[in-house]
């Protein structure tokens, strides 16, 4: 297992701040409002020459239990038993509270090493808040800027005294795929995303089979995206939460922003995107907008219908009219996997997993060129594109470009004058020929080159 360390601290202190300069990038979000970070998240972290795990987590507070304060420090404490060591931070310019001094205490209860960090310590106004937590009785204070970078020498050297010995390069296991074959297997990256109060967290739970994320009936709750590992029957995911996506007329705070500017980061670097909808208020205009951008996104889709154990009516008839409302309603993606879920009750979970892998492999899917040109000529001999302006349009032949989605080239004259309809009729027609439902279908029109052209302009 890698070394791993936590970040703890009150709230505001910056320990996400410095959680983003040790993974390198900016994964968890960062505001000058307290208690922005409510779940814990993993990030592998490099300092120097060393690797190790980093967990951010919430500002250690006190709440009423089973408040949703007293849950986030749940989470903080199990991040502290997971942790082989932790950072403690502080806020220099600030100097000690009442709040550092309790949770020195319970760091030093933890029973594990602990290194003192003095975070935002630029400048000379950091000098006697860093002075101050000699007071703590956890050793010298470390100071350092994790906004502007300073003081990750002596960071380092701190933490390379704890971590042991690096394992030799020749003896480390290679992570690198070797076969094609080996980099099938590796996770699928999905995300989960929806309205707010969709149920997204609470499903999440279920296939992890713990309360990792929080959360409330209360809509909001989650604000990072937060990636889980999850192995299902042998096959490994991994499974971004994300915040809730609100119509943006409605989205008036900062924070709000930064969490649907997260949510939708985790949208374009997933492969397949998961939208939840609540069974009782399902396809409003909001889910379609949501379904809207996955398609352009150019991400496989499957679509959860969540808290299905509410609906008084679950037969067949029910599920049929889901499919019937998929395809009126999102015509773009016909044919996309839809499935009925309970994420409280752990209904349906398997046909859902088993319906993302399955979305998986269409979005990965080739087709030969020579199979593709055979439906070609089937599909313009049964319904020819129409003319344009009095002269004919000429499609000459189609070829697959790359998978991930499928996108394919089709050579013709006058590319654009070919009308969105019939490419329409091309994209559909290829979805039933080929078994792609739900797939994004990308067809590019280019034109060929006239070898008579140079001729043309000479004779002018």
């Amino acid at each position: 297992m890698p070394f791993t360390i936590a970040i703890i601290g009150r709230p505001n202190v910056g320990k996400s701040t410095l959680f983003n300069r040790l993974v390198g990038q900016k994964l968890a979000l960062v505001d000058d409002l307290p208690g922005v970070t409510r779940d814990r998240r993993e990030g592998e972290a490099r300092l120097g020459d060393l690797e190790f795990i980093i967990i951010d987590t919430a500002g250690l507070d006190e709440g009423a239990k089973g408040s949703l304060t007293a849950r986030m420090q749940e989470q903080t404490e199990t991040a502290i038993a997971q942790a082989d060591a932790l950072f403690f931070v502080i806020d220099a310019r600030v100097g000690l509270t009442p709040t550092d001094r309790a949770f020195a205490d319970f760091a030093r209860r933890a029973n594990k090493p602990v290194l003192l960090v003095a975070n935002k310590s630029e400048g000379k106004h950091g000098d006697a808040g860093a002075m101050e937590a000699f007071a703590l009785g956890l050793g010298d204070p470390i100071q350092i800027s994790a906004e502007h970078g300073e003081g990750m020498g002596e960071l380092y050297d701190a933490l390379r005294g704890l971590m042991p010995e690096p394992v030799d390069e020749d003896e480390a296991e290679d992570d690198e795929p070797r076969s094609e074959e080996e980099a099938a297997t590796r996770p699928i990256r999905v995300a989960i995303v929806g309205r707010p109060n969709a149920g997204k967290s609470t499903m999440i739970n279920h296939l992890l089979g713990e309360e990792r994320l929080l959360t409330s009936p209360e809509a909001g709750t989650t604000r990072d995206s937060i990636a889980v590992e999850i192995n299902w029957n042998g096959r490994e995911f991994r499974v971004f939460d994300t915040a809730g996506l609100r119509r943006r007329s409605r989205i008036e705070e900062k924070l709000e922003k930064l969490s649907v500017a997260d949510a939708l980061r985790a949208v374009r670097f997933a492969e397949v995107v998961v939208m939840m909808m609540d069974a009782q208020n399902r396809f409003e205009e909001q889910d379609l907008r949501i379904a809207d951008l996955i398609e352009r996104e150019g991400r496989a889709m499957v679509l959860a219908v969540n808290k299905w154990d509410l609906m008084e009516s679950k037969g067949g008839g029910a599920i049929s009219g889901l499919r019937r409302d998929a395809d009126h309603l999102l015509p773009q993606v016909r044919g996309v996997p839809i499935v009925a879920v309970s994420g409280l009750m752990g209904e349906g979970i398997d046909r859902l997993m088993q319906a993302i892998q399955d979305a998986y492999m269409l979005w990965n899917r080739r087709v030969s060129t020579a199979a593709l040109n055979r439906w070609f000529e089937e599909a313009v001999q049964t319904n020819p594109p129409p003319a344009v302006s009095g002269r004919r349009l000429k499609l000459n032949y189609i070829t697959q470009t790359k998978a991930r989605p499928p996108s394919f080239v089709l050579f013709c004259s006058r590319a654009d004058a070919v009308p969105q309809s019939y490419l329409r009729y091309l994209t559909n027609s290829m979805r039933e020929a080929f078994d792609l439902p739900g797939t994004p279908v990308r067809i590019t029109l280019r034109e060929k080159a006239n070898p008579f052209a140079h001729k043309r302009k000479r004779l002018s």
